[in-house]
């Protein structure tokens, strides 16, 4: 049939591009995390040459610089290092925090039949590993490292799934997103419960107590975000000084954000009513589509606000900037300080305790009919998940850092680590190169 003279054409639906970055959150975070592993990868293998060249002690002595800041006869000193690992590693923490209150109220975690299977994983993935360790060195004093081997790296292991493209359905990144959540709640109970050495009750006290007017700022719809910022830095000094691990002040204080929507339903209702009575015809979409960005942006509760704030900087700042102090490990040449039981169990727990785990206890879970397998997720590729939740480092490594004290046992920790974790994601990406073979899998669960 012929077209009529000055017939409209009709009108054609918003790129699927855009409506994606409007409506599609996970995935724009699962790119910052999966971009962020690039930079790890380059600051740990930056920090470990370093390490092993022949100014070596430079690097050590970077270390070592000690900073502090002082106010009348108060002070503070540490050395570099320590402010690293206690001062940004709270940031890191504080998001870390932010991210498990989301996904347990409004995301992936919320409610028992989306929280079992990555909670199943999580599970297995950290008991089988810390068995494994302790198997290698029972009745040893290293016997404290067994929390090392169970934390899963989320930035390391989604790099990783995001080189093999397509291919990866949605559902198993959300998988391994949330196990992966999972994993970091289990390490800060683990890091509160077990690597505290003395405990000052007049400090704690007084931390829990700006805790408290934290809560209270919070549910009393407070949310700016200097002054949460305020009470963590005085709650984070006062837990240090407890004897509690600092770090642990960045995900309480993460716990007092509010997640409530800053437009009720009503108003968001009337401003969407709004943008489709104006953006009839799709002519002005991309108008339509800048308001609906403000209008979304307005919608936001303080804690997405604060948490899409901060990932960029935890994600390209803080991560790179500890894994270059902590990866840092002379390997020298002797062999009796690469191979020992803390390594070997470490190396073990990570690389075999992890993917035995994570399936294992899923498989338990799927038969038992407490929950079941997500679209496009085979056993194969939940062996692949399992492999690279074997990518511990950052967690793996911080855990590391407050388990030995003395450096030739961290060394070997270190080794451990580092060795696991690539191991993990090559056999990760080999099985899953091998189990995910038709990428229209990957474009069905879009």
């Amino acid at each position: 049939m012929a077209k009529r003279a000055g017939a409209r054409k009709p009108p054609q639906p918003p790129k699927r591009s855009v409506i994606r970055k409007v409506l599609t959150p996970v995935q724009e975070f699962i790119r910052t995390e999966a971009a962020s592993g690039v930079i790890l990868i380059a600051a740990a293998a930056l920090a470990f040459a370093w390490a092993n060249s022949p100014w070596a002690e430079s690097y050590f002595a970077v270390l070592d610089v000690r900073l502090g800041v002082a106010f009348a006869a108060w002070s503070l000193e540490k050395p570099l290092l320590l402010w690293v690992n206690d001062l940004l590693m709270a940031v890191f923490f504080f998001l870390v925090g932010l991210e498990i209150k989301r996904e347990i109220v409004v995301g992936e975690l919320a409610g028992w039949q989306m929280a079992s299977l990555p909670a199943a994983g999580a599970l297995g993935g950290m008991v089988v590993p810390a068995l494994i360790y302790l198997a290698f060195t029972a009745g040893a004093p290293t016997m404290r490292g067994w929390g090392v081997p169970m934390a899963t790296d989320i930035a390391f292991a989604l790099g990783v799934l995001a080189l093999l493209g397509k291919r990866v359905p949605l559902s198993l990144k959300v998988f391994l997103l949330a196990l992966a959540i999972v994993d970091d709640l289990g390490a800060v109970l683990v890091i509160a419960l077990f690597y505290t050495a003395t405990l000052d009750g007049a400090s704690l006290a007084i931390s829990l107590a700006v805790w408290g007017g934290a809560l209270a700022y919070g549910r009393a719809s407070g949310e700016k975000p200097l002054v949460f910022a305020l009470l963590g830095l005085v709650m984070w000094y006062f837990m240090l000084k407890s004897g509690i691990h600092a770090t642990i002040a960045g995900v309480l204080m993460a716990m007092a954000v509010p997640l409530r929507h800053r437009l009720g339903m009503q108003e968001l209702q009337q401003e969407l009513r709004s943008l489709t009575a104006r953006g009839a015809g799709f002519e002005q979409i991309e108008v339509v589509i800048e308001h609906l960005e403000e209008v979304l942006q307005k919608a936001h509760s303080p804690l997405h606000s604060m948490e899409h704030a901060l990932v960029p900087y935890v994600a390209f700042g803080i991560m790179p900037v500890f894994a270059f102090f902590n990866a840092g490990v002379a390997v020298g040449g002797s062999e009796a300080g690469l191979v020992s039981a803390v390594s070997l169990g470490i190396f073990v727990g990570l690389v075999v305790g992890k993917p035995i785990g994570v399936a294992g206890f899923v498989f338990l879970a799927v038969k038992s009919g407490l929950t079941r397998l997500p679209a496009h997720v085979s056993w194969s590729s939940m062996i692949g998940v399992g492999l690279l939740a074997g990518i511990g480092f950052t967690m793996s490594l911080f855990i590391a850092s407050l388990a030995f004290a003395d450096r030739a046992t961290l060394d070997q920790a270190k080794v451990g680590v580092l060795a696991a974790s690539v191991v993990a994601a090559l056999a990760g990406m080999a099985c899953l190169r091998r189990t995910l073979k038709q990428p229209q899998a990957a474009v069905a669960a879009a």
